[in-house]
């Protein structure tokens, strides 16, 4: 009830669509209700006999069962497009917050969590609700109307009759909440194993080469088709308890069915029920079964969605470790200075990553962090950045501690150029002006031109123009860091973050690279990772992080002096 609440609460933007929807289906069940009325008007005028007055009687009632099919028309479809237009206009809403709430959540979420297992929550979940607002609701309000509708004239056409008709109705309700009970962990896994299933769809996908190179094509192709067949079965589960369910409301009914006929028949024997009234009571009664056989596929496609609509909710109600303070205010007019006081941090597993780290530099200066891989070198970065929190200490710029700003201002005024350029598959052109959309054509050249990429974008067959594939998957290595320093210097924040920009490009590209890292020295605070420590010779400070600790610190020079940790890096 909690999840159906919480999507009512979000189909309520529409309430407009679905009132003319919901009047639309009373209107359809009036008129379905009315017809075997007019029916049973006629067929008791012809058991009178015909003569003028009754010709002109069945003229008549033909008219307005012409015009009642008419309305049927026009109410049905206003029912339909309505209620699929408001639910279709829902589902675009719900993915569009889905996308805007995981693009919000902090990087400790997405940790142990599967790109595909997500997108199946954003592509295929939210298409449930279709199902529930477009499909289930309507009907749902249909059969009601309709089965108490039709009980009211059975009622009045013979109690006893009527009695007789609703004796299956009890079972039809106990088994349809045991099939329910029994139905939605198998819905559940289905749709848990789909969000799996697109996980390894993604991962083998975008590791293609790899499979490849080392010819692990059926191994992946078995792996696949093993996902597959899980979710296969899972949804085979759901449908055989369907298989059983349908079959045995089916038979309820038809027993009503029987009941009827057999006492209507033994009732007009004993002249206490007139043929048009048993007509009218057959006719009707397709009208009572309906509703109750169509529980049986309501129950179904109700747990269908509330499975969907539960791994929705679920993301959507994860508050984000990573938030704006109520005392937070915008930054403004960074000059780059940077603070870590006593900074600790630790990950959700407690595992300390850093422990009392403490540095400054001043606006304009080169600070580099180096040492062995797992120190937290990485994690030092992200954490000015504030995609994480720290666990003790703070970090200041400007003598503003990041907690006490806006994640946007703060983060505008961050650069990044990662090891792993990430190139969004577009131009080039497309991927520098990322930075800043607003940005022209000749800025871009200018930015190219300091990452000492200009001159190899118009080398290219289209220049700027050139489409960079999937994940930047036509440049080499060197020209994707290049791009992506651009992209960094385009966007003139005061502070830049390189880490590990030169550790997977050969010597000559590494000189380009360390050549554009030149020309912004002195004009913008960095912040350098690296392994190659050629890359930091020339840093103002250079801090070395052992087991989460600096353990060193001072100019290349001094270090080098020192015969420490960095010395010995450098042998």
């Amino acid at each position: 009830m909690n999840t159906l609440w919480k999507l009512t609460k979000e189909a309520a933007r529409y309430k407009g669509l679905y009132v003319i929807a919901i009047l639309s289906t009373f209107g359809l069940t009036v008129v379905n209700l009315s017809a075997p009325k007019v029916l049973s008007a006629m067929t008791g005028i012809v058991e009178k006999g015909m003569d003028d007055e009754g010709l002109s009687s069945v003229r008549n009632l033909a008219l307005i069962l012409l015009g009642l099919y008419l309305l049927r028309v026009l109410f049905r479809f206003l029912s339909n497009y309505l209620a699929h237009r408001a639910a279709w206009y829902l589902v675009g809403d719900l993915r569009s917050r889905l996308y805007d709430k995981l693009q919000s959540l902090d990087l400790g979420f997405f940790h142990d969590k599967q790109t595909g297992d997500l997108m199946s929550r954003v592509v295929n979940d939210t298409r449930d609700f279709e199902l529930l607002y477009a499909h289930m609701i309507p009907d749902l309000i249909t059969n009601f109307v309709t089965f108490i509708g039709v009980l009211i004239i059975l009622l009045s056409i013979n109690v006893k009759l009527a009695l007789i008709t609703c004796c299956p109705i009890p079972l039809i309700l106990i088994s349809g909440v045991i099939f329910a009970k029994k139905v939605r962990p198998y819905f559940k896994a289905s749709q848990k194993v789909m969000g799996e299933l697109n996980a390894q769809l993604q991962d083998s996908l975008s590791g293609l080469h790899e499979i490849q190179a080392f010819g692990q094509e059926a191994y992946e192709g078995e792996r696949v088709k093993k996902k597959s067949f899980e979710q296969v079965v899972a949804m085979l589960k759901a449908l055989k308890a369907s298989a059983v369910f349908h079959p045995c409301v089916e038979l309820l009914s038809s027993a009503g069915t029987v009941l009827v006929v057999f006492f209507g028949g033994y009732l007009a024997y004993r002249e206490q029920i007139s043929i048009a009234d048993i007509v009218a009571f057959v006719l009707y009664l397709s009208l009572f079964y309906a509703p109750v056989s169509g529980l049986a596929n309501l129950l179904e496609n109700l747990q269908q969605s509330l499975a969907g609509a539960e791994r929705v909710t679920l993301i959507l109600d994860t508050p984000s470790a990573i938030q704006n303070s109520l005392k937070a205010h915008k930054l403004e007019n960074v000059k780059g200075a940077i603070t870590f006081e006593n900074v600790s941090f630790n990950y959700e597993n407690k595992i300390p990553v850093l422990r009392d780290i403490s540095f400054s530099c001043e606006p304009g200066m080169m600070v580099a962090l180096v040492g062995p891989t797992g120190v937290g070198k990485t994690t030092t970065a992200q954490l000015i950045s504030r995609f994480y929190d720290v666990t003790d200490g703070r970090i200041m710029i400007d003598g503003q501690d990041v907690r006490d700003v806006t994640l946007e201002s703060l983060r505008h005024n961050i650069s990044p150029v990662l090891q792993d350029t990430f190139l969004f598959n577009g131009s080039i052109a497309e991927n520098i002006g990322y930075a800043r959309p607003e940005s022209t054509k000749e800025e871009i050249e200018e930015a190219a031109k300091a990452a000492n990429i200009h001159d190899d974008i118009l080398q290219m067959p289209n220049g700027y123009e050139t489409q960079v594939g999937e994940r930047g998957l036509r440049l080499s290595g060197g020209q994707k860091q290049r791009v992506a320093i651009a992209r960094a210097i385009l966007r003139k924040s005061p502070i830049i973050i390189l880490d590990e920009a030169t550790a997977s490009v050969d010597v000559q590209t590494e000189r380009q690279i360390q050549a554009a890292i030149s020309k912004l020295t002195g004009k913008c605070t960095i912040i350098a990772i690296a392994h190659r420590l050629s890359t930091i010779m020339n840093a103002d400070l250079i801090l070395v992080i052992h087991e989460g600790k600096i353990v060193e610190r001072g100019t290349h020079s001094e270090l080098m002096a020192q015969k420490g940790f960095y010395y010995k890096m450098q042998a």
